[in-house]
């Protein structure tokens, strides 16, 4: 391999680090299933994105795939913008050319799920106007725990617990692909530091005011009590293996219960009380997305409220998630709200 084309060469560290080996090979099986030209990479700095970034650089100059990197600057740090300069250098060093996409809305409630939505945003503009479907991101099998238990501090139903999924759509146009939910961190830190010899560490991970990171540090306390996070892992996959079954019951459900009209979603209200909680939430949650063209579900708490709220006589409207929802006889109809 030549210089020109990468200065990424896994091939060297193939025998001193087995795993290495394993966890790309797995990752180049991935992505020949997309049979795509062109990817987009959201990169952070951390170990997990930096390893998504040299396996993706090494991937390219063995298929000649073409790989943009992105990294989203959300300002909301004195420190930020050094920062993403310094990420930038770093990735440069192996003829990695990174953009920085800077924020510029506040951000200043719920900060980490604002902060998620706008992300997705700037890297989906950025995909469009480079033509490409697919954006890579680095999330690990230590991100999939975390997510389980966050969304099970939440009450969750089945799809929340069965977390995230490999493989998902960002809008009609656009994949996000996740290669690495299997992987795990310590791996990702390892390849990191064998490629660049570093990675730029973020102080928020460490903020407990932020419930990701009150739940990180459960990991060590229950590692003691005989609970690890591979035997969680396999929860999880379970819960997915049963959400697939029921995603097929709900499409059939869906096509007898939601009719889009325009830019509106129109719910035929008898149908939709002869289900229980769990498919009520799921027609809820899909009829929100496709008004809102939200990427993420509402909270469970506030579809759960709307669902015992519909009970009763006297409903005539609400909003949630950026949609009025108004009751009109048998029929519930959800449109955009006009200041969103």
């Amino acid at each position: 391999m030549s210089k020109k084309n990468s200065n990424v060469n896994l091939n060297k560290h193939f025998k001193d680090f087995e795993n290495l080996k394993k966890i790309y090979f797995s990752f180049e099986k991935k992505l020949n299933n997309f049979k795509r030209k062109s990817f987009l990479v959201a990169v952070s700095g951390g170990p997990d994105s930096l390893a998504l970034a040299a396996f993706s650089k090494f991937y390219s100059s063995k298929k000649g795939t073409k790989f943009s990197y992105a990294l989203v600057n959300h300002n909301l740090r004195k420190n930020s913008s050094k920062e993403s300069f310094l990420v930038k250098k770093l990735l440069k060093r192996k003829k990695i050319e990174l953009k920085i996409l800077n924020n510029k809305k506040n951000i200043i409630s719920n900060v980490q799920s604002q902060a998620r939505e706008i992300r997705y945003k700037l890297l989906a503009r950025y995909s469009n106007l480079r033509n490409i479907k697919t954006i890579l991101t680095a999330h690990n099998l230590e991100d999939q725990v975390e997510t389980f238990f966050i969304r099970l501090s939440r009450g969750s139903g089945l799809t929340g617990l069965s977390s995230m999924q490999e493989s998902t759509k960002l809008n009609k146009n656009l994949k996000l692909f996740r290669p690495f939910l299997d992987v795990k961190k310590e791996d990702l830190i390892k390849i990191s530091k064998l490629t660049y010899g570093g990675f730029i560490k973020d102080p928020s991970n460490k903020n407990t005011k932020y419930l990701r990171t009150k739940i990180r540090s459960l990991k060590k306390p229950l590692l003691q009590s005989g609970i690890s996070y591979d035997q969680i892992f396999k929860s999880i996959k379970n819960l997915s293996s049963s959400k697939k079954t029921l995603e097929e019951y709900l499409k059939k459900i869906l096509s007898e219960t939601v009719i889009k009209s325009g830019k509106k979603i129109v719910i035929n209200l008898e149908n939709f009380k002869k289900y229980n909680k769990e498919i009520k939430m799921r027609i809820l949650n899909e009829s929100l997305k496709k008004v809102s063209l939200n990427y993420y579900n509402p909270r469970s708490a506030k579809v759960l409220n709307l669902i015992k709220n519909l009970n009763h006589r006297h409903f005539k409207k609400s909003t949630l998630a950026g949609c009025l929802i108004i009751k009109e006889k048998d029929r519930l109809v959800l449109k955009k709200e006009k200041n969103q």
